[in-house]
């Protein structure tokens, strides 16, 4: 197996456990790793589990189709570790990626998966954040604390 050289790369951010096994077969351990032991609603098996969860790890539940609070107070914490973070996720983790790319500095990467059609690499850009922030705008519920949550507050 190749390995790709990682003292270039910009931080990291994986959203799914396919992705950050593939990231990891490739050599390179996200910053942040958002993981629910799931792939495509089915359990993952034993040996991506075990990739994916190897290291520094945080437990939080976020029920399926929501963003909740804890979900997104775990991802701004993770972002001040200084260590590669796993984000196990009791729940669903998917939509996870929105707010992480609001999060994400620029020319940071967030690497989520496209059921059926693989990964999708964003490089994080002011643009980007806008569209993300623009989108989450448009869910339900108390969107004011969300911002709060997600901009650093408690």
């Amino acid at each position: 197996m190749n390995t790709v050289e990682t003292s270039y790369l910009p931080p990291l951010i994986a959203v799914g456990d396919v992705v950050s096994y593939r990231l990891l077969e490739a050599g390179h351990r996200p910053d942040i790793a958002l993981v629910d032991g799931r792939i495509k609603r089915s359990a993952a098996d034993e040996g991506i589990r075990e990739a994916v969860t190897e290291g520094s790890s945080i437990e939080v539940r976020n029920p399926p189709a929501e963003l909740a609070a804890p979900a997104v107070r775990t991802l701004r914490r993770a972002f001040t570790v200084n260590e590669p973070t796993t984000i196990l996720v009791d729940g669903e983790g998917d939509l996870v990626a929105l707010p992480a790319i609001v999060a994400a500095s620029s020319g940071e990467s967030v690497v989520y998966g496209r059921s059926d059609e693989g990964m999708i690499h964003v490089k994080v850009t002011d643009d980007h954040r806008t569209e993300m922030r623009d989108l989450l705008e448009r869910f339900e519920g108390n969107t004011e604390r969300f911002w709060e949550i997600l901009e650093g507050g408690s």
